[in-house]
C-alpha cells in the first residue's frame, strides 16, 4: 500500500511531562490518537460520524519503540499513515519528529478493530466501504 500521509504539528504542553520536563511516556498515546483522529477526518471519516452509524475502531494492538525524548516547550511533528487495512481492521505506523532538530522521538504502530458498536458485547464487523476507500483501499 502506498504511503499517503499526515502530519499533524504539537507543541509540548507542561502538563505531558514529568518532573524532569521530559514527555510522559502515556502522553505519546494521546498525540497518537489525535494524530489519527485528523488524519481520518481530513480524509472524510470523522470517527464521530462513524459511532453515529453503529461503527467503532477500539484499539487492538499498540506498539512504541521509543528513541529519544521529547521535552517541554519542543515542537514535535506526528506524522500518521495507514500501514495496512484488512478485512477487519487497520494498521497505522507513526513517526514523532522534533521539529526544530530534525530528531525522531518514536515510531509506533497501532491496530484498530472494527465493531459494531450495538449490545454489550463489541462484535468484528468487516470495515465499511467507504472508511476503507478513504483509508486507501481499492
Amino acid at each position: 500500500m502506498g504511503k499517503h500521509s499526515f502530519t499533524l504539528p504539537l507543541h509540548v504542553r507542561y502538563g505531558e511531562t514529568d518532573q524532569m520536563g521530559v514527555v510522559h511516556h502515556a502522553s505519546f498515546i494521546s498525540y497518537l490518537e489525535e494524530a489519527r483522529t485528523r488524519f481520518m477526518e481530513a480524509r472524510g471519516q470523522s470517527y464521530a460520524e462513524l459511532e453515529r452509524a453503529g461503527i467503532g475502531l477500539p484499539v487492538r494492538s499498540l506498539s512504541i519503540s521509543y528513541k529519544s525524548a521529547a521535552r517541554f516547550g519542543e515542537e514535535l511533528e506526528v506524522e500518521v499513515w495507514v500501514e495496512s487495512l484488512r478485512r477487519a481492521s487497520a494498521t497505522f505506523g507513526y513517526e514523532i519528529r522534533c521539529a526544530t532538530e530534525e530528531r525522531l522521538i518514536l515510531t509506533a504502530e497501532v491496530e484498530l478493530a472494527c465493531a459494531e458498536l450495538s449490545g454489550e458485547a463489541l462484535k468484528v464487523c468487516p470495515l465499511p466501504a467507504a472508511l476503507e476507500s478513504a483509508l486507501g483501499g481499492e
